[in-house]
């Protein structure tokens, strides 16, 4: 008993919490702040963002912005006075200071994050070392040659793994020449050198269109004071440069499928298209309905029917995945290979059927229970918050996105759920991998 009394007493703070308060404004740099504040605990986390993601890879050098990531922490030159640090000097720096820092690139955006406590000494020159990270990374070839063929192995070692095969084929199938079905490969990496990187560093990583997100014990003028220093060895720009434009992702024409040899235990089974932009209007009836179909687990429908009333699956789940432009819609499976025509057929039919007729009021109840209910769970922790907080600044979410994210979720209706499956989703017109099935 007086263990669910502790429970209940941890989760009474979340529960009564009114509404998460997001402090928004823009710097002189033109860099764009968002900020909560959570005295609770002497930290703060802070995440820069910048539209250096994959898709700013230039044609044939697929995998720079990863390397561009993964080495601005292996070493700094010298920089306003301060000596150049190697790799295990900068890491003994951040080991001493009992802080963090990381870079790292997805499909649209390169992250830069710091953790720190904030006690004055410690804060301050955490603050100063990030700062010579970001504005200063030394790029040492040696190290990259290093690293790349550490890279090189792994994509190779990859390679030999039914999943990834069958990820790789799904992907490029879905995105054409879209920058999102872009692989890094051995080609595309030996293409890469560090005078790019630092290329990339300089025509990318643009003050003026950062994105920084904080979250911690630090009221607005301790986050302007610690940004300043934090960003001090970023270059302004007098005029803001655009970007160039990256294409949307094409719809597909006509269904497709590849069948791929491979010998297998499983065949693995990908079906799917070019989804939504994380800014669609249907993306909360998309994300609640998907848990009715194959989001749910062990109460989704495609479970249901693929796995417990005809043993064809162990697992099988859908998804969405959207970006700045159109992420994969997915249905994926891993079954018997004499069984993958069958699997496939009846997840097809489970798809069109839900694209067709939505779910039922019951489902949709059962999934807004689920999703309202757990939703404090996404926000129980300073990193999990961070993570909110730079989506919401990312793309541009409204500021009381958190505080109405469970009634935007609680007012969808079974029928909404099925005209935004109809209007974006296209059975008749999916990829279908299937890797490993016997003939």
């Amino acid at each position: 008993m007086k263990r669910f009394a502790w429970l209940a007493l941890w989760l009474l703070p979340l529960a009564s919490w009114a509404g998460i308060p997001i402090q928004h404004w823009t710097m002189a740099t033109g860099a764009k702040v968002y900020l909560v504040e959570a005295p609770g605990i002497p930290m703060v986390d802070v995440q820069l963002e910048f539209d250096a993601g994959d898709r700013r890879d230039p044609p044939g050098q697929s995998g720079l912005a990863v390397a561009t990531a993964r080495m601005m922490g292996k070493g700094i030159k010298a920089f306003q006075g301060q000596p150049a640090m190697d790799e295990n000097q900068l890491g003994e720096a951040w080991a001493d200071l009992g802080a963090m820092v990381n870079a790292n690139a997805g499909d649209d955006r390169m992250s830069f994050s710091l953790r720190s406590l904030t006690r004055p000494e410690l804060l301050d020159a955490a603050v100063a070392l990030a700062a010579r990270q970001l504005a200063a990374p030394s790029f040492p070839n040696d190290v990259w040659q290093i690293e790349r063929e550490r890279w090189v192995a792994s994509i190779r070692e990859s390679n030999t793994k039914p999943a990834t095969q069958a990820s790789k084929a799904f992907n490029q199938a879905v995105f054409g020449k879209h920058p999102y079905g872009a692989e890094v490969d051995e080609a595309s990496l030996r293409r890469i050198d560090t005078a790019a990187m630092a290329q990339f560093v300089s025509r990318h990583l643009l003050l003026c269109q950062a994105k920084i997100s904080v979250v911690g014990a630090v009221n607005r003028a301790q986050t302007e004071r610690l940004l300043t220093q934090l960003l001090s060895g970023l270059s302004r720009q007098s005029a803001c440069p655009a970007q160039p434009v990256v294409p949307e992702v094409m719809p597909l024409k006509e269904a497709k499928t590849l069948q791929i040899p491979f010998e297998s235990a499983q065949a693995h089974v990908f079906i799917g298209q070019p989804g939504i932009a994380r800014q669609n209007p249907d993306f909360f009836a998309l994300t609640l309905g998907n848990y009715v179909l194959g989001g749910g687990g062990f109460v989704s429908r495609l479970t249901d029917q693929v796995r417990e009333k005809r043993g064809l699956s162990y697992s099988v789940y859908s998804y969405f995945s959207p970006g700045q432009h159109a992420g994969a819609f997915a249905v994926g499976l891993q079954t018997r290979p004499d069984q993958a025509a069958q699997a496939v057929q009846v997840a097809t039919d489970v798809l069109s059927d839900f694209v067709r007729n939505g779910p039922t009021d019951q489902e949709v109840q059962a999934a807004k229970d689920f999703m309202i209910g757990g939703f404090a769970l996404r926000l129980d922790s300073n990193r999990k918050l961070l993570d909110n907080l730079s989506n919401i600044a990312w793309f541009g979410l409204p500021l009381d996105y958190l505080d109405t994210w469970s009634a935007e979720i609680d007012k969808i209706t079974a029928s909404q759920i099925q005209q935004a499956f109809a209007r974006n989703l296209q059975p008749e017109r999916m990829v279908t991998v299937i890797l490993g099935a016997k003939p």
